[in-house]
C-alpha cells in the first residue's frame, strides 16, 4: 500500500514541520522534546526595548538564540558490482564513447538528486576495487573496476563503509587498491585500512557544521583470515571494541556517532540473533547515536533500542541479484534518510551537544533490464504499464512490510524538489 507524501526532512518550511510533528512520533536522544517542539523555539523574534535618558534615545535587541543545527544523513545498502553489473557498465561507457572503459553513472542517475540533497551520504562498498582493471572478477571473490568509485562520488557519495565479508577477497593487496581508487575518487572510507596508524584515525565528517563519526565493522571474512602481523585491516564485529571505538571518535570530536555493520543472515528479513544481542548492547553504552546494517541482501526491520535507532538492514542497493538466483526481495532497497537536530538546552549548556533523531526512507528497486535503482514510490506516481506498476508496488509492499516487522516504521520521504531543501 502506497503512503501520502509525508514531508519530516531537516530544512522544510516550519511550517510543514509542524504539520506532521503529530503524525511522527521522532526518535530521540536526550531530549524529551519533539523536533516540532525544538524547531518551533527557532522562530522567536526577539523583543524591542527602547531605552529613554535625558540626552538620546536608543534602541536594543537582545542577542538572537543560537541557531539549533541540523543535518540529514544518508545511507544506503550493499553496493555489489556482479559480473551483469559490470558488463552493462561497460555498454554504458562504449556507448558515451569516452575514455572511461566503464561506465556506472548512468545506474544511480535516477537517486541522484536524493543523495546529493543529503548534507553527507555514506555507500556501502561490498566488494574489492581494481586500480588498473586487471583481474576482474565476481563471485564469490570480487574485484571490480576503478570506475565505480568514480560512478559513486558522481552520485553524491561522500564516503563509504568497506568492511565486508568480501573485504579481504583480494588479500591484502586487495585492500590497499581499494582505498587508493577510493582516494582518488575523493572519497572517504572506514572499516579497512592500510597502516596501524590509519586504522587509529577517527574517519570524521562536516554535516551541516556537526561532526559525525561512521564507523564500520563486519561478522567475517568468508573463511580469509586478518593477517596476524596486521589485525587492524579490517575491523571485525566486537561489542567492547566497537564501544572503544565509538568513545575514542568522541574525544576525538565527533558529535555524531554512526556505526555501520556488515551482519545477518542472507535473504531472511527478521535479524538473527547476533543482529540482537550487538545492536541492544551497543545500544546499551550511550556511545553510540544510530546503528546502520547490511549483508542480508533484503531489507530488514528498523527499531529503536533504548534512545537508539537501529536499522538493521537497508537490502542490495546496486546488484545482480533476484529470484532467478536468490528471492525477489534482493532487487529490494532503501535509501536511509537521517535527520538530526541538536537540542536547544545542549546548545546552551557547557556539556556535550545532543541531538534529536528522526527518520525517513526511500524504497528502491534495481531494474536489471539497465542495473538502474529505481525510487520506487515517485516512480509509481508515473503513467507506467500494468506488469511495471504490479512489480514496483510489490516491491514497495516488501520493504514497507519488512521495515515495520518489529513494530517501527520510517515515513516515506518525498522527492527532493518537494522537501523545500
Amino acid at each position: 500500500m502506497i503512503e501520502r507524501w509525508v514531508l519530516l526532512v531537516a530544512g522544510v518550511p516550519l511550517a510543514l514541520v509542524a504539520l506532521v510533528g503529530a503524525v511522527v512520533q521522532p526518535w530521540r536522544t536526550g531530549d524529551d522534546r519533539p523536533p516540532v517542539e525544538v524547531a518551533a523555539l527557532q522562530v522567536a523574534q526577539p523583543t524591542v526595548t527602547t531605552v529613554e535618558s535625558t540626552t538620546t534615545t536608543s534602541t536594543t535587541s537582545p542577542p538572537a538564540p543560537p541557531r539549533l543545527r541540523t543535518a540529514t544523513l544518508a545511507f544506503t545498502g550493499d553496493t555489489l558490482a556482479h559480473r551483469g553489473v559490470v558488463r552493462q557498465a561497460r555498454n554504458y561507457a562504449a556507448e558515451a564513447r569516452g575514455e572511461a572503459e566503464y561506465d556506472f553513472s548512468p545506474m544511480f542517475a535516477l537517486v541522484e538528486p536524493y543523495l546529493a540533497a543529503a548534507d553527507l551520504a555514506i555507500c556501502h562498498l561490498e566488494t574489492p576495487l581494481s586500480p588498473t582493471n586487471e583481474r576482474l572478477s565476481g563471485y564469490p571473490t570480487f574485484n571490480v573496476p576503478r570506475e565505480l568509485a568514480d560512478g559513486l562520488a558522481a552520485a553524491g557519495y561522500d564516503g563509504c563503509t568497506v568492511a565486508s565479508n568480501h573485504s579481504l577477497d583480494r588479500g591484502s593487496r586487495g585492500v590497499a587498491d581499494t582505498l587508493d581508487v577510493l582516494d582518488d575518487a575523493g572519497l572517504a572510507h572506514s572499516g579497512t585500512a592500510r597502516t596501524a596508524e590509519e586504522a587509529a584515525r577517527t574517519p570524521l565528517y562536516d554535516a551541516g557544521g556537526i561532526a559525525v563519526a561512521n564507523l564500520s565493522y563486519t561478522y567475517g571474512l568468508n573463511g580469509f583470515a586478518v593477517p596476524a602481523d596486521a589485525p587492524w585491516m579490517v575491523d571485525l564485529i566486537d561489542v567492547d571494541q566497537i564501544v572503544a571505538d565509538a568513545e575514542t571518535a568522541r574525544a576525538d570530536g565527533a558529535e555524531y556517532v554512526v556505526v555501520s555493520i556488515h551482519w545477518g543472515t542472507e535473504y531472511r528479513v527478521e535479524p538473527n540473533d547476533q543482529q540482537v544481542e550487538v545492536a541492544a548492547a551497543v545500544a546499551a553504552s550511550g556511545a553510540v547515536d544510530l546503528i546502520v546494517g547490511h549483508h542480508a541482501h533484503v531489507v530488514q526491520p528498523v527499531e529503536v533500542i533504548g534512545d537508539t535507532p537501529v536499522i538493521f538492514g537497508l537490502g542490495n542497493f546496486l546488484s545482480n541479484q533476484s529470484a532467478n538466483c536468490c528471492v525477489a526481495a534482493s532487487q529490494d532497497g532503501v535509501i536511509a534518510q537521517v535527520h538530526i537536530q541538536e537540542t536547544r538546552a545542549s546548545r546552551q549548556s557547557e556539556g556535550p551537544p545532543e541531538f534529536v533523531t528522526w527518520l525517513t526512507h526511500v524504497p528502491t528497486w534495481v531494474d536489471r533490464s539497465d542495473f538502474t535503482i529505481v525510487p520506487v514510490a515517485e516512480r509509481l506516481g508515473d503513467d507506467l504499464g500494468a506488469d511495471e506498476r504490479r512489480r514496483l508496488e510489490r516491491s514497495l509492499d516488501r520493504t514497507e512490510s519488512a521495515i515495520e516487522a518489529r513494530g517501527h516504521r520510517m515515513t516515506l520521504a518525498p522527492p527532493p524538489e518537494e522537501s523545500g531543501r
